[in-house]
Parts: structure tokens; C-alpha cells; sequence
């Protein structure tokens, strides 16, 4: 399972890809508008910091509209991906974006497994399920998780299934479980799953002993 960093803070990116284990960035207009720089520089220097998949939302609403924009984007950096929203129109600009114009997709906002099958039948190349927002109303996220994964075995999809939206290591676990391609993480999520008292109080213990050696 690959881990993406899911921000638009520059210093996070950098600070997280020194681990050598974030594989790309998934960012959203939420996340940009903190950053307080506009979207082309922003992708941009996650692309020079990330070799892998850098996710950016084109926000378009007919499909026209939505294909236009995602070949703005994509221009930015050869390794950006465009999100696309689970909508009629944002999946008929999928098909032509990845069919016609070599232009790969990343389908956000899904929060059922019909809405994941759709994305994986339009062929986008990224399909990206919400876990936190539903877990809110009360909605078991780990059977989105389970389905998704079902569905593309199932049915032979080259889609990659990415979990999106990821406040607990719970959610972590669920994704590993469950074989999901990729999970998308805040970088605070991302750094406290280094932690645990076990492995603190044990190293600890080794420190205190280790100073008790004879020089």
C-alpha cells in the first residue's frame, strides 16, 4: 500500500518526503487557499519535491469545461494528476481526458460503492473514497473500504482505489486490511504513526542501560 501526503503546505511536504516513504500528495481548493499561494506554485514545488502522483482539483462544472481546465493543470508538472468530481459531468470528462488526451484522473468525493464502481468503469486512473466524512453521519466507512476493494478484484479494474480523508490510525489499519491501493494521509496522521509508549518506555530502558556501560 503506497502512502500519499494529503496538504498543500510546501514545508510539510519536504519535511515528510525526507522519510523516503511518501510515494505522492493529493491536495485540495480547501487546502491551497490556506497555503496562501496560488495553485500553479503550489503544485509545482510539491512537483520538484515529489516524484510520484501530485493530485490537483480542476473545478469546472459541464464536462467541456472540466476537460479544458484538467489540461491547464496537467500542463504544470508532468507528473500531476487531475481530481475530477464524482458527477455526471466530471465522469464523461474522465473518459475523454483519459481516453483522448493522455490526461490521467483522479475521482474524488465518493462515499459509496456504486459511485467507486462508476469511476473504475470510466476508466479514471485514481479513485478516491471518503472515509471520515461518512464515519461523522454515522456511517460505517470500512464497508465503502471493503466494497471498493471488492468490486476492482472482482470485476479486473486498473484502477487504483486511494482512501482519502484519514483522521485515525484505525482507518489506516482498515485500509491495510482490506488491501486498498493507497491511503492518503494529513501530515500530523502520517508522523504519530512512527509513535507508541511501548516502543518510548522500551528505548528508554535501552538508553538507561546503555549509559550504565563501562566506558
Amino acid at each position: 500500500m503506497k502512502i500519499f501526503l494529503d496538504t498543500a503546505d510546501i514545508d510539510a511536504v519536504a519535511e515528510a518526503a525526507k522519510t523516503g516513504l511518501i510515494a505522492g500528495v493529493t491536495t485540495n481548493p480547501s487546502q491551497v487557499m490556506k497555503s496562501g499561494k496560488r495553485l500553479p506554485e503550489v503544485i509545482k514545488r510539491i512537483c520538484a519535491i515529489v516524484s510520484g502522483p501530485v493530485s490537483a482539483q480542476a473545478m469546472a462544472e459541464s464536462a467541456e469545461a472540466l476537460v479544458e481546465e484538467a489540461m491547464r493543470i496537467q500542463c504544470l508538472a508532468p507528473n500531476v494528476y487531475v481530481k475530477m468530481p464524482m458527477t455526471l459531468e466530471g465522469l464523461r470528462a474522465v473518459r475523454i481526458l483519459e481516453l483522448e488526451r493522455n490526461v490521467r484522473t483522479n475521482v474524488t468525493m465518493i462515499f459509496s460503492p456504486i459511485q467507486a464502481f462508476l469511476a473504475m468503469e470510466a476508466g479514471a486512473t485514481l479513485v478516491s473514497i471518503v472515509l471520515s466524512r461518512l464515519d461523522a453521519i454515522a456511517v460505517d466507512s470500512a464497508g465503502l473500504v471493503t466494497d471498493s476493494v471488492n468490486i476492482k478484484r472482482n470485476f479486473g479494474y486498473k484502477s487504483e482505489i486511494l482512501a482519502a480523508s484519514l483522521k485515525t490510525q484505525n482507518h489506516v489499519l482498515t485500509c491495510l486490511r482490506a488491501g486498498v491501493d493507497i491511503i492518503t494521509l494529513p501530515p500530523s496522521l502520517f508522523f504519530q504513526m512512527y509513535e507508541h509508549s511501548l516502543t518510548d518506555s522500551g528505548l528508554a530502558q535501552f538508553k538507561n542501560d546503555w549509559d550504565k556501560l563501562p566506558k
